[in-house]
Order: structure tokens, then C-alpha cells, then sequence
């Protein structure tokens, strides 16, 4: 479980097609409180650590299935990459965003970046079973970012990124094509089903 509140940005060290994909990510994080095992959600995808190490920046390696490459914007990582990294929730932890499994619902597409004073307005595409979960003031996870909808017309919404937004995550480097990971928020999810069996 995460809250959507990015600690660090990552950079991928390598990849490895070993059977399943294997991921090297270098990170800021003090690896002496990673557990071997412990969940870590890279752009927002729940990964599992396999490896530790601090040759000679800290990383941890990662092994991603077939079936998340095919559900997220993974397959798209190449060394040098950057990536938006948070540790798990603990009990007790300050929930800053919103409840955020690292569940990939799908992919948004990035159909416009607009600068608004400071700050950069993103209007994205969701697949059209997501969009219906989507509401304006509404929060959403993309790439792992918990974030504010500020408006929703059909598929398209639109998201606000203030100046420390882009700073601390890698939603600096946006731009229009990008493919994002996109995980609904859970509460919309139950309320859209208990609206069904009414």
C-alpha cells in the first residue's frame, strides 16, 4: 500500500531479459532499510526487491512479469531513464495523497502540455472502462504521482502540476505521446459498483 507521494526519483542502471524482465535501479534511499522482499512501486507499479547492493550508487533490482510489461509503460524503460520511486506505507506514516495499491488500472495517453504561469497544465487520455471512474476534484495515480483531476470532458482530463510537482518527480520531463501508468482511486472504484447495484 502507498499514498502517491513520490520520495525519490530513480534512474534505471540496467535491464536484463532473464525469463521474466530484471530491472537495475539506482535510488537515494538508504538500502541498509530495504528488506530483501519489500515492496517498492517504480512509476507507480508495486515491485518486489530482489537484490541490493552499492556499486557504486545505491540500487535495488526488481523482476517484472510479462503480463505487468504488457499492462504498464515498462516495456518502454532504457537505462538512464528516470523514475519516480516510493517505499510502502507504514502504520503510522503520514497520508499525504490518497490510498494507492500500485495496482496498474492502464495506461494514459499524453494528448497536451501547456504552461500556466509556473506551473504545466497535462491533459490526458484514459481507455474509456477507466474514464468513468475519473472525476473532477477527484484524485487519480499517474506514474505513481497522487494528483488532483482538475477537470474531466468524456475521456480527457486535466491535470495541474505546480512548480515542486515537476521538481520532485519526473513529471518535469512530460511530453505530449508519453504513455503514463494510470491506477483509478479505489474509493471510485467501490462507489461506481455499489451505484450498479442500486
Amino acid at each position: 500500500m502507498f499514498t502517491g507521494i513520490v520520495t525519490d526519483m530513480g534512474e534505471i542502471l540496467s535491464l536484463r531479459q532473464e525469463g521474466d524482465l530484471n530491472a537495475r535501479i539506482a535510488t537515494a534511499f538508504d538500502i541498509d532499510t530495504i528488506d530483501i522482499g519489500a515492496s517498492i512501486a517504480c512509476d507507480g507499479v508495486c515491485l518486489t526487491v530482489i537484490a541490493l547492493g552499492s556499486d557504486p550508487k545505491n540500487w535495488f533490482d526488481v523482476q517484472i512479469s510479462a503480463e505487468t510489461v504488457s499492462k504498464t509503460n515498462l516495456g518502454t524503460w532504457a537505462p538512464g531513464r528516470r523514475v519516480n520511486l516510493e517505499r510502502a506505507l507504514k502504520v503510522g506514516d503520514e497520508l499525504g495523497g490518497h490510498i494507492v495499491s500500485g495496482h496498474v488500472d492502464g495506461l494514459a495517453k499524453v494528448t497536451r502540455v501547456t504552461d500556466e504561469g509556473d506551473s504545466t497544465r497535462v491533459t490526458l487520455t484514459a481507455p474509456a472502462d477507466l474514464a468513468r471512474f475519473i472525476a473532477s476534484k477527484g484524485s487519480v495515480t499517474l506514474n505513481g504521482t497522487s494528483l488532483t483531476v482538475n477537470e474531466v470532458d468524456g475521456t480527457s482530463f486535466g491535470i495541474n502540476f505546480i512548480p515542486h510537482t515537476k521538481a520532485v518527480t519526473t513529471w518535469g520531463r512530460v511530453a505530449v505521446g508519453d504513455d503514463v501508468n494510470l491506477e483509478i482511486d479505489t474509493l471510485a472504484r467501490y462507489v461506481a459498483r455499489l451505484a450498479e447495484t442500486l
